[in-house]
């Protein structure tokens, strides 16, 4: 890159990290227009700016170019996964998906945090869809990947309990929300799970007490007062 192109680069990148993607993207058009076979972080971003203004299409085309130009570049890869998912290419993003968690995972990259995160939410992606079309077992091995990568997201970990508990083990589910509640005292749909499983085993004075607790962090909180009203109408 030369000086005067690394000046319209840093150009670029301040743009992209203060927001002002216009301006950004100006910049980084120039660097790919005489450098189209180089620069993979550049289309990266580039893809990033389309992706937020809806244009799939250019997105999915940059990040496509910045993988050509580095195949091990995770970010574009985990990128480029998630806008083919937006626009119904699963099978290419949970391809690309599984590949980007293979390169990380033999270059131990997954030491980095922010990357690691990605991978989790995408698993936790991953086994919502699986979830919402009635693949439970599924779903509860793509939470289990997320949460082993960020144990400590209560709102993965309530997804896994509710996983369990759609699968019949109460058990597991019970131990899944108790973990979120571990994590954060105060999250809310923990105790509000937790009291249905505990409704479902027939504890009623157990569940009643965890929708309380949630009503007591979140006092106009509809489902507990939902719930509580359930219990309080079936009672003599």
């Amino acid at each position: 890159m030369t000086p005067e192109q690394q000046e319209i680069y840093e150009d670029g990148r301040v743009h992209f990290e203060q927001g002002r993607f216009d301006a950004a993207t100006q910049c980084f058009r120039e660097i790919v227009r005489d450098n189209p076979d180089r620069f993979a972080d550049v289309y990266n971003k580039l893809g990033i700016i389309y992706q937020r203004n809806g244009l799939s299409e250019k997105a999915i085309a940059c990040f496509e170019k910045a993988l050509k130009v580095n195949p091990a570049y995770t970010e574009a890869a985990l990128n480029l996964s998630i806008v083919y998912n937006e626009v119904g290419r699963y099978e290419e993003a949970h391809r690309i998906f599984n590949t980007a968690v293979k390169t990380v995972s033999k270059r131990r990259l997954i030491k980095d945090l922010y990357i690691e995160g990605k991978l989790a939410n995408e698993h936790a992606r991953l086994g919502d869809q699986y979830y919402q079309i009635g693949r439970v077992k599924e779903a509860i091995a793509e939470y289990k990947k997320a949460v082993k990568l960020r144990p400590m997201f209560p709102d993965i970990m309530t997804q896994l309990g509710i996983a369990y508990r759609d699968n019949g083990d109460l058990e597991a589910a019970i131990q899944a929300f108790t973990k979120a509640l571990d994590i954060n005292p105060r999250y809310l749909p923990a105790f509000l799970q937790l009291g249905i499983i505990y409704y479902m085993k027939g504890f009623v004075d157990m569940a009643v007490g965890e929708w309380n607790k949630a009503l007591a962090i979140a006092p106009e909180n509809r489902d507990a007062r939902i719930y509580l009203s359930f219990v309080s109408n079936a009672r003599p």
